[in-house]
């Protein structure tokens, strides 16, 4: 039995993480603040599947706090997975002071102290925003992304090259994980499927910024949670994509909701935010090749999971604020 460190641990990704580790045996010791930067109902559902499983250990932490980090550390982690971040391409704009604070030095917290408790491997959720809009398709994990659109890629940028550094001075083993448009049952309210599911379902008005024909690699919360188990293995330092390299076009989802749904949706197409890229699309060659990793989720079967959870749940989430 390993015992992992996982920051984020009510967070979309993170509890889906703490079950697949738990189900294969592990201890995980889970923190997460528990802010509102979305509805915190989420946060605690996600933490009810998981806290009454006897090798769970939950904190209600913050990693910018070093100080309260660092009295977590005396566990003997045998990894550390930060996945505790400030999310959201177009919010970053607004306030880009907290996804630095989080991020960045939440990162740096994270990894100083691996290096003072000789934690050897750190796993970091990045993004693939760090692509900007520059680059050829599919993104290959060694172009430039030099030049982030928004606050979030650029602070997630800042926290791959502090990874790589501690790697360098510490020998830390770093696996850098760029997630691609995550999706699946209690995802963030703030992403565009989950959105969809409600407004439609609810006959709200359905905003699409742009035309709706821009792209995106959505690719399953499970699949985005075995890959970054298969990411604990000692790799040295490595950025590594994990996506469903199969690019959905946004009209195309909201068809499909509309059908598994039964209702129509009525759209509003309102102007594309400058810092959102039009289309994302991974190379996942390297996760094949170095973690073994490929999805297994095909994205009809992912929606239709989406939905029947919201409507499991629709007594509450109906309310969760999407805007």
């Amino acid at each position: 039995m390993s015992t992992y460190l996982v920051t984020g641990a009510a967070g979309f990704i993170g509890a889906r993480v703490c079950e697949f580790l738990l189900a294969e045996g592990h201890k995980v010791v889970g923190l997460d603040n528990l802010n509102d930067a979305y509805d915190v109902r989420l946060k605690h559902w996600r933490l009810e599947q998981i806290q009454n499983n006897p090798n769970f250990e939950f904190h209600k932490a913050d990693i910018c706090n070093r100080g309260g980090l660092r009295s977590l550390f005396p566990s003997n982690f045998d990894a550390v997975i930060n996945l505790a971040a400030r999310a959201g391409v177009r919010q970053s704009v607004e306030n880009p002071w907290i996804y630095f604070e989080t991020n960045v030095t939440g990162s740096l917290n994270l990894l100083e102290l691996c290096k003072e408790f000789g934690v050897k491997k750190f796993v970091l959720a990045s993004t693939s925003s760090v692509y900007g809009s520059s680059n050829s398709q599919p993104f290959r994990e060694d172009v430039n992304t030099n030049q982030p659109l928004s606050p979030y890629a650029a602070s997630k940028k800042a926290a791959e090259a502090l990874c790589h550094t501690y790697h360098y001075l510490h020998g830390i083993d770093v696996t850098v994980l760029r997630y691609f448009t995550v999706y699946g049952p209690a995802g963030r309210p703030d992403m565009s499927l989950f959105r969809f599911v409600q407004w439609i379902t609810e006959g709200h008005e359905v905003s699409v910024f742009g035309d709706g024909r821009q792209s995106r690699d959505f690719t399953f919360v499970d699949d985005i949670a075995r890959g970054t188990a298969q990411a604990l293995k000692p790799l040295g330092y490595e950025i590594i994509n994990l996506g469903s390299n199969t690019p959905v076009v946004l009209m195309d989802a909201i068809k499909l909701i509309q059908d598994l749904v039964g209702k129509k949706a009525k759209l509003r197409l309102r102007a594309r935010h400058p810092a959102d890229v039009t289309a994302t699309w991974a190379d996942i060659g390297k996760a094949e090749e170095i973690i073994y990793w490929k999805p297994s989720q095909v994205f009809a079967q992912g929606v239709k999971a989406l939905v029947e959870w919201y409507q499991a749940n629709r007594s509450w989430a109906r309310n969760v604020v999407t805007d």
